[in-house]
């Protein structure tokens, strides 16, 4: 089973960060784009070379247009994308000056609690996107610029919040038994101390 879990996690991390990269290109070409759409309509190649610079503009330089938007749906996305990774190696950040004088019984205490209160949060995440992506269609918005619909960049970011609650509810599960069994199933370097 954490096979199964370790791959999904691993899949959407990659998938997520495709998605990144490909925001981050699309960023930088708009940037580029919005200089280069300023610089011809500047006064100096307006007075240089007018013809080059008209045609320029005429074929299209200048910044993507609603980047912002495809930046917005594209980074929560991939945010959830990335969280059944960290979940799942315990990437999540965290402070231990206290924990680690506790005994292994307490911060496995500790640990477990800490699974279930993540799952909790992430199955309430992905409820809500549920209810928001819902909403969203039923009312037909879309984004001001490229009219796509809204539930669309909801949808996207559901899929991968379920992902997520699958994974947090999984590693719960784990604790639980790490717990009541005082064994160690999933190992995540914090054990090492102990």
């Amino acid at each position: 089973m954490h096979k199964l879990m370790m791959g999904l996690a691993r899949t959407l991390a990659i998938v997520g960060g495709i998605v990144l990269s490909a925001l981050i290109l699309l960023t930088c070409v708009s940037i580029l784009g919005r200089l280069l759409n300023g610089f011809f309509h500047g006064d100096f190649m307006e007075s240089v070379a007018p013809g080059f610079a008209s045609w320029a503009i005429g074929i299209g330089i200048g910044p993507v247009n609603g980047d912002f938007e495809l930046v917005e749906a594209g980074v929560a996305f991939a945010i959830f994308c990335f969280l059944p990774l960290c979940q799942i190696t315990a990437g999540h950040a965290s402070v231990d000056i206290l924990a680690n004088s506790f005994p292994a019984v307490v911060n496995r205490f500790l640990r477990m609690v800490t699974e279930i209160v993540f799952a909790a949060v992430l199955l309430l995440i992905m409820w809500k996107l549920f209810d928001g992506m819902m909403s969203k269609r039923s009312y037909g918005e879309t984004t001001f610029l490229l009219q796509f619909p809204i539930w669309w960049a909801y949808a996207l970011s559901f899929v991968a919040s379920l992902a997520a609650a699958i994974v947090g509810v999984y590693m719960a599960g784990v604790r639980i038994i790490e717990f009541l069994t005082g064994r160690v199933l999933v190992w995540d370097g914090t054990e090492a101390s102990h």
